[in-house]
């Protein structure tokens, strides 16, 4: 992959005495830092902004989980989002009402057109925003089952080339529901043109947390969670973009909770993604983690797209 896992090269050792000894930690240190359990931490790089074919990137879309709009603000999200300039912004866990909308977010530079959902009884509860310099065609909220849009999970936005779908999808907590839920939106999903982003509750692989052997009774990390992630990406089908362009970059990590330092550790998980028909793939410039930006639990990711 492109992007560099910042592990250590372990010193080479003699297998002979002691050494042999120190061969085997350093090998089992080795295997740690693999599956994405070391201490290492993931370094931002530079934006990739031309296609593989050398077309330049003309549309860059954040996604960021704010856990929470008025303390991801005080926390100085909206500098981010300002300086990085999206095209569009997709926002998860918003957790506020219309009525008390920050006055930063009524009027934010250069997206005008801004679609918002939350749930109407549950003030304080998830919620979604989506906001855009270009008007879209056509937005619409929900994934047309009722039983699964009383919650706000999804917002859609359809453009000239293709079709965007921006979720927080609920995660394993809730028993069985997350399964209906997740065949509920492979059906959804199934034939659009895609970029679909946004807090997924899941981490796919090993690669993609910090502790996975650990984690395994975990919501986030269940068989049947990444076994239904996995049949999205088949269904659909979709691509992982972060994935796609850097397979075997481990500690790349997207949350963290708040305590034992997690953060300043990297003990974290990728639960947010940019997911892409194959058919965009050839327009794919970049998908980033800028894990030092850090208003919020999660921190953004943005996608460089030249169509």
């Amino acid at each position: 992959g492109r992007h560099g896992t910042g592990a250590s090269e372990g010193e080479q050792w003699q297998k002979t005495g002691k050494s042999s000894r120190r061969s085997k930690t350093a090998a089992k240190k080795n295997d740690k830092e693999a599956a994405g359990e070391g201490p290492a931490l993931y370094k931002d790089t530079p934006d990739q902004k031309t296609s593989p074919s050398g077309k330049p990137a003309i549309l860059k879309i954040c996604s960021w989980n704010v856990d929470g709009l008025r303390t991801w603000i005080k926390k100085k999200g909206i500098d981010w989002v300002k300086e990085e300039a999206p095209d569009i912004l997709c926002l998860q866990e918003t957790k506020c009402s219309e009525n008390k909308l920050p006055a930063e977010l009524q009027e934010p530079p250069g997206l005008p057109h801004q679609y918002r959902s939350a749930p109407l009884d549950k003030e304080g509860y998830s919620g979604m925003g989506l906001l855009s310099r270009q008007c879209p065609l056509k937005v619409s909220c929900g994934i047309r089952e009722e039983e699964h849009d009383q919650e706000c999970w999804v917002i859609v936005a359809k453009f000239d080339s293709f079709v965007l779908v921006a979720a927080y999808v609920p995660n394993s907590g809730r028993g069985l529901y997350r399964q209906c839920w997740d065949e509920a939106f492979r059906k959804f999903l199934k034939g659009l043109p895609l970029v679909l982003c946004g807090d997924l509750n899941v981490a796919h692989e090993e690669i993609d947390l910090h502790n996975p052997k650990g984690n395994k009774k975990n919501a986030g990390f269940m068989p049947q969670e990444h076994q239904g992630f996995g049949e999205l990406l088949q269904a659909v089908p979709l691509a992982d973009s972060f994935r796609h362009l850097c397979p075997s970059t481990a500690y790349a990590y997207t949350i963290w909770t708040y305590m034992m330092n997690a953060p300043s550790k990297n003990v974290g998980w990728r639960l947010n993604y940019f997911l892409l028909s194959h058919s965009l793939l050839p327009a794919l410039c970049d998908s980033q983690i800028h894990s030092k930006a850090l208003s919020s639990d999660h921190c953004p990711i943005t996608l460089y797209l030249a169509l």
